[in-house]
């Protein structure tokens, strides 16, 4: 199990097998008012104010803002609820979400009918992405999945959440039917949580996108998710970007070239920064040549993006376009362009296989000689921020956000 020395975040909360240890652990004498069912009063940001009372908790200004707003919604009469609680937002200041905060909102949550978490009064969900809940916070999220069962979408990336926390969410979606779509990206769940989620694939037949990129996946968790992908029909799309993989093998890719061959039903594959090579890249074209439900290929800064691949393997990558009629977006800046690469690629842009919008380079002629210039196009550009000009949904840079129509926002 490795971790990423170059990020240092301080000691994690311990979390023992039945509930999580924060600074302010109920006593005994207390433990029956945690668990209680809080009575209902007429506005959730009193609600919020008796709760942290009760729990002996701080209240969070920013958590107090969000519920506010929440209360003036409700009194206009709407029925879908926005409950935004992005930890990123630059228009207020905003103190993070941490595990004790996560407590009391979820107990918030369950215990409220009238909250649906949605986001963008599209859908149900919950977005508590950028905040820092960490593993205590990751357990009253599993509990939420298991309690509340309007959930389709929950977004906890980047929120210090480890393998620990990994394994509860894992767990809890083994009985869970509802969530459509699981952002974790960023957290460090590393090998060991990665395992659990593999399991999880293995037994769960609701959960449509999972998204596991940055987390420190290894080598053995990554090939654990290609072999339960060639039993689950469920999964639309996964990203797996950026595992940490040692050796000169290719294990992960070639694994998950044979999970192409056998899996039907998966549309997106997000696979950035797995130090793919020419001879795993064949692999991954032979998987393609058998696939019919792939239509969108990130193996780059999330394509083929970034990683080691060069002419040869390239230029069976546009081969396999050919033969693989359902492909239709494929990205491969970052990696090393021969003439042979630029001009399979100018020929596959002529020809009408590939789309200029779906693709993130673009040809052009020097002196005779065909070369590859990069283009802001991806499959989620804007995955991680939002310009501050511009459009910030655009279908040629943000791709992916078409593939599995739960809603806008999935």
């Amino acid at each position: 199990m490795w971790r990423n020395k170059g990020k240092t975040t301080g000691a994690r909360t311990p979390l023992p097998s039945e509930a999580p240890t924060t600074s302010r652990t109920p006593t005994p004498a207390r433990a029956q008012a945690v668990d209680s069912d809080p009575e209902p009063v007429d506005s959730l940001q009193k609600h919020y104010n008796n709760l942290c009372l009760e729990k002996s908790q701080e209240v969070n200004p920013f958590l107090l803002h969000i519920l506010q707003g929440v209360d003036e919604e409700i009194r206009k009469g709407l029925k879908a609820i926005t409950l935004n609680i992005a930890g990123n937002n630059h228009s207020v200041p905003v103190e993070r979400v941490t595990g004790e905060h996560f407590w009391i909102l979820s107990k918030l949550i369950e215990k409220n009918p009238c909250i649906n978490a949605s986001i963008h009064l599209c859908s149900s969900g919950l977005d508590i992405r950028y905040n820092l809940i960490s593993d205590v916070g990751a357990y009253y999220a599993a509990r939420l999945l298991q309690k509340k069962h309007s959930l389709l979408y929950l977004n906890l990336m980047f929120n210090d959440i480890g393998p620990k926390g990994g394994e509860l969410l894992a767990k809890a979606l083994h009985m869970n039917t509802t969530l459509k779509y699981l952002r974790m990206t960023g957290n460090k769940v590393e090998n060991e949580g990665g395992m659990f989620f593999a399991a999880m694939l293995q037994i769960n037949s609701s959960l449509e996108k999972l998204d596991l990129g940055d987390c420190d996946l290894g080598m053995q968790s990554v090939i654990a998710f290609s072999t339960a992908l060639t039993q689950n029909q469920t999964i639309k799309g996964i990203n797996l970007n950026r595992p940490l993989l040692y050796g000169e093998q290719e294990e992960s890719t070639v694994h998950l070239g044979q999970m192409l061959k056998e899996n039907h039903w998966l549309v997106e594959l997000y696979m950035s920064k797995h130090d793919v090579r020419n001879p795993g890249l064949k692999q991954l074209c032979d998987g393609l040549n058998l696939n019919k439900s792939l239509r969108y290929l990130d193996i780059s800064w999330l394509s083929v993006v970034s990683n080691s691949i060069e002419g040869e393997g390239l230029v069976a990558l546009s081969e396999s376009m050919k033969t693989n009629t359902t492909l239709s977006n494929i990205y491969i800046w970052g990696n090393k362009f021969d003439e042979a690469t630029c001009v399979a690629y100018s020929d596959l842009i002529q020809m009408g296989r590939l789309k200029p919008d779906n693709t993130d380079v673009e040809p052009y002629v020097v002196d005779g000689h065909m070369y590859l210039a990069e283009v802001s196009n991806g499959l989620k550009k804007h995955y991680y921020w939002t310009p501050t000009y511009g459009e910030a949904c655009s279908p040629s840079s943000n791709a992916g956000f078409s593939i599995v129509p739960v809603s806008e926002q999935l």
